[in-house]
């Protein structure tokens, strides 16, 4: 057995051989101790597969459909596997997947109509008819599991188990996925410090503000209310519900010309982004997200999926609006696509490292697009609307201080829901839709909320020390590229490359 000294590596390559141990022992902690796949249905299925296959243009449409025709045979063994190895599935988890079953079958259908648009590629006729026969049994698979799931919902009998996965295993996770250098309960206290001091600094602004908007009403005594007054008002300024995704293609071109202007970091313009509607079988969890082409996926586009309004009500409709007001809207670009999770994402594909292009760590990938907001406004981005722009800013970023505190309250502590909306709508200032979404996704999610918080406060606080460290030599956009250069690293890691080539 070769053995080697890890100190005797690069920094880079001590990097990548830290990424392989952490995902190892992750993948091992997962199946052996969180086991979801006892208790998630919705991890099984099979639409993002086969929305690859149909969108990725790196691979000929004939190798597309030959790859198609090999996987569809094993649809209903996989269906079955996913009822024999589902033993006490929670009821939130249940509730997911049977709607996003649906975006199952659907894209099985777009499958059948890629087929017909390519004149069945090389498949002989044999193959053509035995296709749709495959296809059919698919089909079937999805519809009996959805309808295996659905029973169980309608039954009394049903045993659920709690979504809640306690502090060990939240504990656990937060070390596998965050690798960050806080643990879990430190970051939690450490964004209760920030929800306080975010109370601060939103104070001021809504005095600033006050008699602009309120020229004739006097300001509470209480910070708290008159503060969500004047965001209140602010939040009434947004498109309306069949706007949404037009105005957010419409904002795209003002980020990039100004990261230009400012020379913020590089943008490729070989890298093509689409905004879209989320497709059905990704809803449910998140109103906007970006899918980013893999290592091997060079010339497939990166998509902002957004999530049309067409089933809410007028009122739920307008709740989200306001939240995603003209200031948000703004911000959310900025984080989703530019310079967030869109460049971050474009960047870590060309790192030379494939390790760490592949094994992607959430807290760096989130924390960079938290980051990118502050960053942006600092540079002087939306400079004609401050200091609105500032006070919707830090609202923002109190959801993310709150969404560390959420999550590890709802997991490890036993936070109810009314608890939480409390927290959402009268400390964070999140309208109730919002706000109801966010407890939503805390039922479904396990740690991934703290990423935001514990990925944002390593880089801001790393990029300020360099800052220090460097004076008058600091470039901020030479720091965005060789932050950049190393994937998707940990923040601790990167750290430590970075500093390592600045000796």
């Amino acid at each position: 057995m070769l053995k080697f000294k890890p100190e005797r590596l690069s920094a880079s390559n001590r990097t990548d051989r830290s990424l392989l141990e952490n995902q190892l022992k992750s993948a091992i902690w997962y199946s052996t101790q969180f086991k979801s796949f006892e208790w998630d249905p919705s991890s099984y299925n099979t639409a993002g597969m086969f929305d690859l296959l149909l969108t990725n243009e790196d691979i000929e449409p004939t190798k597309r459909l030959r790859l198609a025709y090999n996987i569809l045979k094993d649809v209903p063994a996989y269906y079955d596997a996913a009822q024999n190895n589902i033993k006490t599935p929670t009821k939130e988890h249940t509730e997911l997947a049977v709607p996003q079953l649906k975006g199952a079958t659907s894209t099985l259908k777009a499958l059948s109509d890629f087929r017909k648009k390519h004149n069945n590629g090389d498949l002989s006729t044999e193959e053509q008819a035995e296709f749709d026969k495959r296809l059919d049994k698919a089909t079937d698979a999805v519809d009996k599991y959805s309808k295996w799931l659905s029973k169980k919902l309608e039954s009394k009998k049903t045993e659920w188990r709690s979504f809640r996965i306690g502090k060990p295993l939240f504990d656990s996770k937060f070390t596998y996925d965050i690798q960050s250098g806080y643990s879990a309960s430190e970051i939690y206290l450490k964004a209760l410090n920030e929800k306080q001091e975010l109370h601060r600094k939103m104070a001021g602004i809504t005095t600033q503000l006050w008699k602009k908007y309120f020229p004739d009403i006097a300001q509470p005594t209480d910070d708290l209310k008159a503060i969500k007054m004047m965001i209140d008002r602010l939040s009434m300024r947004h498109v309306s519900r069949d706007s949404l995704i037009i105005a957010i293609r419409q904002q795209l071109p003002t980020l990039v010309n100004f990261i230009k202007d400012k020379n913020i970091v590089y943008l490729d313009p070989s890298k093509p982004l689409e905004v879209r509607e989320t497709p059905e079988y990704m809803r449910g969890v998140a109103g906007a997200s970006i899918s980013s082409p893999g290592v091997f996926e060079k010339s497939r586009p990166t998509y902002y999926n957004v999530t049309p309004l067409d089933e809410y009500t007028e009122e739920q409709a307008e709740s989200y609006l306001r939240e995603y007001n003209h200031y948000m809207l703004q911000i959310l670009n900025i984080h989703e696509a530019i310079p967030g999770h869109y460049i971050q994402l474009i960047y870590s594909n060309q790192s030379p490292s494939l390790v760490k292009s592949i094994f992607g760590n959430g807290a760096m990938i989130e924390g960079w697009a938290c980051y990118t907001e502050r960053m942006m406004l600092e540079e002087g981005y939306g400079a004609t609307e401050q200091p609105e722009m500032w006070l919707m800013y830090y609202k923002w970023n109190l959801r993310i201080a709150c969404n560390t505190i959420l999550d590890y309250s709802v997991h490890t502590l036993d936070m109810s829901k009314e608890q939480a909306l409390d927290l959402l709508t009268k400390e964070a200032f999140q309208q109730q839709t919002e706000a109801a979404e966010k407890w939503q996704r805390c039922q479904l999610t396990q740690v991934q909320l703290c990423s935001y918080y514990t990925g944002l406060t390593e880089i801001y606080d790393f990029r300020q020390s360099q800052k220090k460290k460097l004076g008058s030599a600091f470039n901020l956009k030479a720091f965005h590229e060789q932050f950049l250069s190393y994937g998707s690293a940990p923040v601790p890691e990167i750290k430590k490359m970075m500093e390592e080539e600045q000796k």
